[in-house]
């Protein structure tokens, strides 16, 4: 590639600048640290917390239901199950009525966890909205990209 062709360094700094998908990774990754370091002390990551909470229903849901609440491939929910499944915190079964269908059951185990969990989201989910000017604004405009 000649020395012209280069992407000039004004386009990066304008990219850094106003590019929304690179705002919205780093907070991403700001906000999976912190509530990892917050579920730390229950061996749990804010990627789980968010499958147990999904899983967290009256009727135990379909993988396909849980990756579209979570907006995950199929393939990458089902990788995220195992440790989960491993931990006996999870339970995979086929669906009665379908069998090609799998659901997922939070085990007692699981559903302790969760309410344990639950006091540290809540806290740290308070100090993050604190920080911010008007999350629901926040909430409403993320929604909208979904």
């Amino acid at each position: 590639m000649s020395k012209s062709e280069a992407t000039p360094y004004s386009a990066t700094m304008m990219v850094r600048d106003a590019c929304l998908c690179l705002h919205t990774q780093r907070a991403a990754r700001r906000l999976a640290r912190l509530f990892d370091e917050a579920f730390r002390p229950l061996d749990l990551t804010n990627g789980q917390f968010s499958i147990l909470m999904a899983l967290n229903r009256p009727e135990p849901p379909t993988i396909g239901s849980v990756a579209e609440l979570l907006a995950m491939d199929r393939t990458t929910l089902t990788a995220s199950l195992k440790p989960l499944e491993r931990r006996g915190l999870l339970q995979i079964a086929p669906d009665p009525s379908d069998k090609r269908a799998r659901r997922l059951n939070l085990t007692a185990s699981g559903r302790a966890l969760l309410a344990e969990a639950l006091p540290i989201w809540c806290r740290t989910h308070e100090e993050v909205e604190n920080t911010l000017e008007n999350a629901d604004d926040l909430r409403r405009e993320l929604g909208r990209l979904l």
